[in-house]
Formats: C-alpha cells, sequence, structure tokens
C-alpha cells in the first residue's frame, strides 16, 4: 500500500467511522452548539462532506454542485461514502498519470485561481483530519464513551 492509499483509506475510514459512533445520538446533540468549530457535529460534518464535493468537483473541472441530502447521519454517512469514492478516484487516476504539479482553475475564487492537484489533494485529507479532532472534542463533551483516537497507525495496523 502507498503513502496515498494509506491517506485516503485512513481519512475515508476515521470519518465513517465517527459517523457511526455518532448514529445513536439524537437530533438535539447533534446541533447543540459548542465553542469550536462549526459549532454542532451536524454543521462540521455536513462542511468535511460538503469541502470533498467541492474540490472533487474543482478538480474534475465541472460545476460546483453540493450534493442535497437528508439530515439524518445515515444520509450523511451515504453523502460521504459517495463523495469520498469519487475524491479519491480522482486523486489515485492523479498519481498514476503522476500529475501531481499539474493543476486547475478554481473558479470559486475570486478572481480564480490555479491550483495544483497535489496540493488540493493534500488539503482535503488534513483538512478533514483537523475537523475530525473537532468532532472527538464536542463527542468527548456530549459524554460518547470508548471514543476511537482516530489515528493513522491503529487504522494500518487494523486494515493491513
Amino acid at each position: 500500500m502507498d503513502l496515498l492509499d494509506r491517506l485516503l483509506g485512513h481519512d475515508y475510514a476515521t470519518t465513517r467511522q465517527l459517523l457511526l459512533v455518532s448514529r445513536d445520538l439524537t437530533d438535539e446533540q447533534l446541533d447543540r452548539e459548542f465553542d469550536i468549530g462549526h459549532r454542532t457535529l451536524h454543521a462540521t460534518f455536513t462542511h468535511m462532506i460538503g469541502n470533498v464535493e467541492i474540490w472533487t468537483d474543482l478538480m474534475a473541472e465541472r460545476a460546483v454542485d453540493r450534493m442535497v441530502g437528508g439530515r439524518s447521519v445515515d444520509a450523511l454517512i451515504e453523502r460521504h461514502e459517495h463523495s469520498y469514492a469519487e475524491f479519491a478516484s480522482l486523486a489515485r487516476r492523479v498519481r498514476d498519470a503522476e500529475r501531481w504539479d499539474d493543476g486547475y482553475i478554481d473558479t470559486l475564487d475570486d478572481p480564480p485561481r490555479r491550483k495544483t492537484f497535489g496540493g488540493t489533494v493534500a488539503h482535503v485529507i488534513t483538512h478533514n483530519m483537523f475537523h475530525r479532532g473537532e468532532v472527538l472534542h464536542i463527542l468527548q463533551r456530549l459524554g460518547v464513551p470508548d471514543l476511537p483516537e482516530g489515528d493513522a497507525l491503529t487504522w494500518e495496523k487494523l486494515n493491513t
């Protein structure tokens, strides 16, 4: 398994694991505000998944169109699975073609500007890691027991 596959696998699986941990929470818990990041679990998960969708659309040079789905954790899991599969597939195609330094135009910038595939893939993965730390913090404050550490070495041990 190469480095990209490790990073993609860990990023996808760890976010999915935190979504699964959140399945039994009430709507009130999912929407309870905290003094961190996007303030709620629901908003943080929605932000993370939406970013994967947006950056994938930008790199694929197509119209940016956020998926619309339900508010339930199951709907978020489905959206995560779909969007991350598409993102990972694109990242692997870039790797296989050795196009890390090639780029695309970020049409959401004003004015639009060129960004590299490598920088964007790294951004998406590290962005998710940052927000998973916030999710873990919120889950801890909600009193959810037995939270995963979410680190790459534990993921690798369980998946290789």
